[in-house]
């Protein structure tokens, strides 16, 4: 069913017997088994009739047996950020959390996302696909170094690499494609990195990101303690809240709904980059979306509250 339509059935009250849908066998199970297990524990804190499920251990059909009235989808990457669940349940009639299939197999493919952004007019980096027999001096001719390398339908910076070589360039080009057939190259935006996580109609307060090694990646996310997210993130107002209505705007345009969150860089003349959307963000200690929300006088529990009170019949 296309997004854009209109759905008939009733709104129901969003207390009802939720499964947590979590794991997979994508290259974010781990992060994903840690994001749902923490949405489990808090909605259970909640009094919410709840209930965990790993969808590499039964698939659908052990979905379907657990009877649930909604779901809340904290499967990060292929198969539960890429449409696919979302198709499923809709064919199931079953309210999930998020965005619908169209936007969140939009937000899984980075290229297709950038594409919809320049389209509105959005700024976002050159980038070139690298696909067949790549001519690598023309890739960097189009791009100049250093540049980005990416797979295009991973997340969590998996398979990314920052080059400033040919070679480099060619190597990360084989580390990438160890996790995507798809593969991209992007324009590298030296400056200052940010996060702008959306939750509703609401836009929550933007994070400055801060790595002593420069580069934002899996290590940084998840396991370094080294890493600094500023909050405030020291943008004057007026900046920030220009930088709240890019990542809404671009949220809206590929069709984002519930919640989700948007990575930008600034260059140095102050220029805004949109770098790529979430639209299944992480929920653990480590999160952005989490601390978002408690500089909004938002702590967990009713941070997990909210993302499935926006759970829609739509």
């Amino acid at each position: 069913m296309n997004d854009s339509v209109t759905r008939t059935r009733a709104k129901r009250p969003h207390r009802g017997r939720v499964v947590v849908v979590y794991g997979g066998r994508s290259a974010e199970r781990e992060v994903s088994l840690l994001s749902g297990r923490a949405i489990l524990a808090s909605l259970k804190r909640s009094g919410v009739d709840a209930r965990g499920f790993d969808f590499a251990g039964g698939g659908l059909s052990g979905l379907e047996a657990l009877a649930p009235e909604y779901v809340f989808i904290a499967m990060h990457g292929r198969d539960g950020e890429d449409g696919s669940l979302q198709g499923a349940l809709e064919l199931l009639d079953i309210p999930y959390t998020g965005s619908g299939v169209l936007a969140s197999a939009l937000g899984m493919d980075k290229e297709r996302t950038k594409q919809f952004w320049r389209a509105h007019g959005l700024p976002t980096p050159e980038s070139v696909m690298l696909e067949g027999a790549v001519d690598w001096d023309a890739v960097i001719a189009t791009l100049g170094l250093p540049m980005i390398v990416k797979p295009v339908h991973e997340g969590s910076t998996i398979g990314i690499s920052i080059v400033d070589t040919r070679d480099a360039l060619i190597a990360a080009h084989t580390e990438a494609a160890r996790f995507d057939n798809a593969i991209m190259a992007e324009r590298f935006v030296q400056g200052e990195e940010y996060t702008v996580s959306l939750l509703g109609d609401e836009v929550l307060p933007a994070i400055r990101v801060e790595v002593p090694s420069g580069f934002y990646d899996y290590q940084a996310k998840y396991h370094s303690d080294t890493t600094r997210y500023l909050l405030p993130c020291g943008l004057e107002a007026a900046d920030e809240r220009a930088l709240g209505e890019l990542c809404r705007r671009a949220f809206e345009v590929i069709g984002g709904r519930g919640w989700g969150r948007v990575d930008v860089m600034r260059d140095a003349q102050g220029r805004f980059w949109l770098l790529e959307v979430n639209t299944v963000p992480g929920m653990t200690d480590h999160s952005l979306v989490p601390q978002a929300a408690a500089h909004a006088g938002l702590d967990f529990d009713a941070l997990v509250l909210r993302i499935l009170d926006t759970t829609s019949d739509e």
